[in-house]
C-alpha cells in the first residue's frame, strides 16, 4: 500500500512542477548579465573607452609534436591561458545564491583576438573553442588548448649536435597597444610543469620576451609576446645510425694500403667505399633544408672522408704504377731512387731484408752487386774468364792466345782452335744476358721497393687526416652527449 502511494506522489510532482528549483541562481545571473543588462560581446569590457584592456597571456607547453628541418617549421601542442577584467560583467554573488563563477561559451562574451603571428597553418586559429571562467569581479579566464605549427628558421651549422631556438610570437591582431595593453602571465616565460619528453628533442626552456613595435603597414604600435622554444637535439639516434657507420667505413679506407698490389682490389675495394659514403651523404641530405646559409657540421666530416678516401684512390694508382714499372718501359731517375728509396724509407723506418736504405748503402749496393755479377760469370768457366781478363783477349789477340795454348798442350788443330772460339763466343752471350736480366730485377725490385714506400707513406698520412678530422670534429661540437 505504501509502494502505491509512493509511486502517485511521484506522478503527481512531475505532472504539477514544470520546473526544478536547482540552478535558479545561476539561471537568473546569466539572464541579469546577457538579456536584461544589455551586454554586447562587440564592445571592449572597460568602463572608459579611452582606456585600454590588460589582457595577461600565457602558455603552457604540452608536447613537440615535430620539428621539420626540411619545411622550417616547429608543431607544438599548447594551452593558451588568457585572463582580463570585464567591467560589465559584475554581480553581487550574494544576490545570487553565492554563485561566485559561471561557464559561458566562447562566442557569448568578449575575447581578445590573440593569434600566432607566425602560423605556418591553413588555419590561423587552431585552438579548441572552451568556455570562459567568469568569476563574481569580472576576470575571465579562458584556457583554449589547440596544435600549433609555426614557423622556425633551423639553423644547421651543427647538426646533428645543434640548439634550435623557435619563436612563437603571439599577439592581437587589431587592437593596438592604446586598446589592449598585452602583459605576460609568467616572468620566467611558459609553464613546462606538464611538458611530455620528446625522444628527439630536449627541452631548455622556454622564455617569453614582450615587444612593443610599429609596422609599416600602420602608424599605431603594437604588442606581442615572443616565446622562444630552447631544444637541444638528442644525438643518440645519429651517432648509432650515421656517424659510427661512418667512421667504420672511412676505416676500410686504411686497408687500401694494407692490402697487397698483387690481389688486384685495392683500386675496386677504395671505389666500394666511396660509392658508400655517397649513400649516408644523401641521407643526411634528404633531412637538411636546401640552404646555402650554413654546412652542417656531419656534413663537413662527411666531405673530409670523401676527399680523403678519393686522395687514397690516386695514392693507390700512384703505387700501382710503380709496382708494376719494368726497365722496358721506364727508367728509375735518380731523385725517385735516392728520395723515395732512400730518404723516405729511412725516415719511415723501412728496408730491404738483409740491407739498409741510406744513401751511402745504395752506392755500395750497387758496387757490391757489379762484383756478385763478376763473381757469377768467372764461376761459369774459370778458365775461359781467365782468359777474357786476359789482356790479350781483351784486345781481340785472339789468334795468338790460341797459338800458345796449342804450344802448351803440345798439339793442336784447326778444329779444336774453331771450336774454342766458338764456346768462348756463346759464354759471351749467355754471360751478358745473364747480366742483363740480374739487372732488369734489380731495376723491377727498386719500383717495387719504391712502391712499398709510397704505400707506408699513403697510410700514415691517411691515418693521421681520419683521426684528425674525426677528433677535429667531435670536439669542436658543442653539444656532443646528450
Amino acid at each position: 500500500m505504501e509502494l502505491y502511494q509512493c509511486l502517485l506522489l511521484t506522478c503527481i510532482f512531475i505532472l504539477f512542477i514544470r520546473e526544478s528549483l536547482q540552478g535558479q541562481h545561476e539561471r537568473q545571473l546569466l539572464k541579469a548579465l546577457f538579456e536584461e543588462g544589455n551586454y554586447s560581446k562587440l564592445e571592449r569590457p572597460v568602463d572608459n573607452d579611452t582606456d585600454p584592456i590588460d589582457v595577461k597571456f600565457g602558455i603552457i607547453l604540452q608536447q613537440i609534436i615535430d620539428v621539420s628541418e626540411r619545411s622550417e617549421s616547429l608543431t607544438t601542442s599548447l594551452w593558451l591561458r588568457l585572463l582580463w577584467k570585464a567591467s560589465n560583467l559584475k554581480w553581487n554573488k550574494e544576490d545570487y545564491g553565492n554563485v561566485s563563477s559561471i561557464r559561458v561559451p566562447k562566442h557569448m562574451v568578449w575575447v581578445p583576438d590573440i593569434l600566432l603571428y607566425n602560423s605556418a597553418s591553413d588555419d590561423f586559429d587552431n585552438t579548441y573553442p572552451t568556455n570562459v571562467v567568469i568569476n563574481s569581479e569580472g576576470e575571465c579566464l579562458w584556457v583554449p588548448p589547440g596544435m600549433f605549427k609555426s614557423t622556425c628558421a633551423i639553423d644547421i651549422t651543427w647538426f646533428p649536435f645543434d640548439d634550435q631556438r623557435c619563436e612563437l610570437k603571439f599577439g592581437s591582431w587589431t587592437h593596438e597597444g592604446r586598446l589592449l595593453n598585452l602583459k605576460q602571465d609568467n616572468d620566467t616565460g611558459g609553464d613546462i610543469s606538464n611538458f611530455i619528453r620528446n625522444g628527439e628533442w630536449m627541452l631548455i626552456g622556454v622564455p617569453v620576451k614582450r615587444n612593443v613595435l610599429a609596422y609599416e603597414c600602420c602608424p599605431e604600435f603594437y604588442i606581442d609576446l615572443t616565446f622562444t622554444i630552447h631544444i637541444r637535439r638528442r644525438t643518440l639516434y645519429y651517432g648509432f645510425n650515421i656517424i659510427i657507420p661512418c667512421v667504420l667505413i672511412s676505416s676500410l679506407t686504411l686497408l687500401l694500403f694494407i692490402l697487397p698490389p698483387d690481389a688486384g682490389e685495392k683500386i675496386s675495394l677504395g671505389v666500394t667505399i666511396l660509392l658508400s659514403l655517397m649513400v649516408f651523404l644523401l641521407l643526411v641530405a634528404e633531412t637538411m633544408p636546401p640552404t646555402s646559409d650554413a654546412v652542417p657540421l656531419i656534413g663537413i666530416y662527411f666531405a673530409c672522408i670523401m676527399v680523403m678516401c678519393s686522395l687514397s684512390i690516386v695514392f693507390t694508382v700512384i703505387v700501382l704504377n710503380f709496382h708494376y714499372r719494368s726497365p722496358e718501359t721506364h727508367t728509375m731517375p735518380k731523385w725517385v731512387k735516392y728520395s723515395v728509396c732512400g730518404w723516405l724509407a729511412w725516415l719511415l723506418r723501412m728496408k730491404r731484408p738483409g740491407g739498409s736504405t741510406t744513401i751511402r748503402s745504395l752506392s755500395q749496393r750497387a758496387q757490391v752487386k757489379d762484383i756478385k755479377l763478376e763473381e757469377k760469370s768467372r764461376s761459369l768457366m774459370a778458365n775461359v774468364l781467365d782468359m777474357e781478363d786476359d789482356p790479350r783477349m781483351v784486345n781481340g789477340n785472339t789468334a795468338g792466345f790460341l797459338l800458345k795454348m796449342e804450344e802448351g798442350m803440345g798439339m793442336a788443330s784447326s778444329s779444336l782452335r774453331h771450336d774454342i772460339t766458338s764456346i768462348l763466343r756463346e759464354l759471351k752471350k749467355i754471360t751478358s744476358k745473364y747480366r742483363k736480366c740480374e739487372e732488369e730485377e734489380d731495376v723491377r725490385n727498386d719500383w717495387k721497393f719504391a712502391a712499398m714506400v709510397m704505400d707506408r707513406l699513403c697510410f700514415i698520412v691517411c691515418i693521421v687526416f681520419t683521426v684528425g678530422s674525426t677528433l677535429a670534429i667531435l670536439i669542436s661540437a658543442p653539444n656532443l652527449l646528450t
